[in-house]
């Protein structure tokens, strides 16, 4: 009868424990949390670095370290308590002030809540990190980390809670499992505001001004490829199925959106480029992530095939047509990228699809869906395009103004806002 009882329990564990912490997910999303801060430190950094000037390799380099540091004290402060606390429909509460209440044995779901609270931390750190591509060689320091301290905590913080902390797009319904919506979109048009108001950079765009090291952009671009798994693939949140097949979509959507750029590049301008190669994965990447754990690799074959392509027209319509100087494409890679993305997951998560379907149960409405999405995609970018731009006024207000001298962007934020030298002769 004791071995009976003792089979019975052992049988039983699982269930018994099935809300205790999982070791297994653990150790991953341990790994995606490093994954993740890897895409900005070194990734975006040298990214970005490699395609500035070489007089304005250092600014970019510590813009990005400066604003990890900043993102990280605000999300331990109250950035984490406003964005995945309480049930308020456009914000959280103060109830996880300083990690309040969280100790190390406090769970969110089978992983450490402190686990959660750093791997959603490294999202808060990139998003700010990518728009600074924006206006890249002409914003004052200052103004960099106040605009980025500002941005997070009116446009970050809200709209994650929006979509990932129980506010009204997530009751709607909104699909965005790794970011399309909360990073990519509210990245992009902020970039896109703050290239408008802080005004081209001298010369622009008669005068050539091309990456100073293309070889350190390729090196962040794999950082970035690498570092991606962690974002899309660890949003799942545990080390099962939806997790790898999340990976497998990202990189087949990364490969795709490559070969469409270059493509695209080759048929317009003659030849295909390093620039464009590295390009088109990151627009790529950034459109498959609202849509990475919906989606199977036939769909993400097709959005990121899109990604190439649309995202390389948005590019040369703003620079061309519109001649507005978002030095490093931040909207129309990133912003495009992730509006496109954040629609296209309404489609290719159907599962009526034949080899093209994705992972959503039978019964599954791609019109509904997409009202849905076009809601949650139409209000992001207004609310992020007005917000955005009273910051812009205000930390200009505050610092003096947010754009350097001319003489000083002539001789470089290097020297200028750090007394120091990429590179020494």
């Amino acid at each position: 009868m004791k071995i009976l009882l003792g089979l019975v329990l052992l049988l039983g564990a699982p269930s018994v424990f099935a809300d205790e912490l999982s070791g297994a997910n653990t150790s991953w999303i341990l790994t995606s949390t490093a994954l993740v801060l890897f895409m900005t430190l070194p990734g975006l950094s040298l990214f970005y670095g490699g395609l500035v000037r070489s007089k304005n390799v250092l600014s970019i380099l510590m813009q990005c370290f400066a604003i990890a540091c900043i993102a990280s004290i605000i999300w331990f402060v109250f950035g984490y308590s406003l964005a995945f606390s309480g049930d308020g429909a456009f914000v959280g509460d103060f109830s996880r002030l300083f990690m309040d209440g969280m100790g190390k044995d406090t769970l969110s779901g089978d992983i450490p809540e402190s686990l959660f609270f750093m791997f959603q931390m490294t999202f808060a750190i990139i998003t700010p990190a990518l728009i600074i591509g924006a206006f890249a060689e002409r914003m004052k320091f200052s103004s960099v980390l106040l605009f980025s301290a500002f941005w997070l905590i009116a446009v970050y913080f809200p709209v994650c809670h929006w979509v990932w902390g129980g506010g009204w797009l997530a009751e709607m319904g909104a699909m965005d499992f790794a970011g399309g919506i909360v990073v990519h979109i509210t990245a992009g048009v902020a970039a896109l505001v703050a290239a408008i108001v802080i005004g081209n950079r001298k010369g622009f765009p008669t005068t050539a001004m091309p990456p100073h090291n293309m070889t350190m952009t390729v090196m962040g671009a794999g950082m970035l490829w690498v570092g991606w798994f962690g974002f899309n693939a660890g949003s799942a949140l545990a080390a099962n199925g939806d997790a790898a097949m999340a990976m497998t979509a990202t990189h087949i959507s990364a490969a795709a959106g490559s070969l469409a750029w270059v493509a695209m590049e080759w048929v317009k301008f003659g030849k295909p480029s390093v620039l464009g190669i590295v390009t088109g994965m990151v627009a790529g990447l950034g459109t498959i992530t609202p849509a990475s754990g919906y989606v199977g690799p036939g769909g993400a074959l097709i959005i990121g095939i899109s990604a190439g392509i649309i995202c390389f027209y948005c590019t040369q319509l703003i620079k061309r047509k519109f001649k507005i100087d978002d030095s490093l494409d931040v909207f129309p890679v990133h912003g495009v990228g992730g509006i496109l993305g954040s629609l296209l997951v309404a489609v290719f998560a159907s599962p009526d699809l034949g080899v093209f379907s994705g992972f959503s149960e039978a019964g599954y409405s791609i019109l509904a869906q997409l009202k849905v999405q076009g809601i949650a995609v139409v209000a992001t970018i207004a609310y992020t395009a007005v917000v955005s731009y009273a910051l812009l006024k205000l930390t200009g207000v505050l610092t003096g103004g947010i754009r350097v001298t001319l003489e000083e962007e002539t001789a470089g934020l290097d020297i200028v806002s750090h007394e120091e030298s990429g590179y020494k002769l």
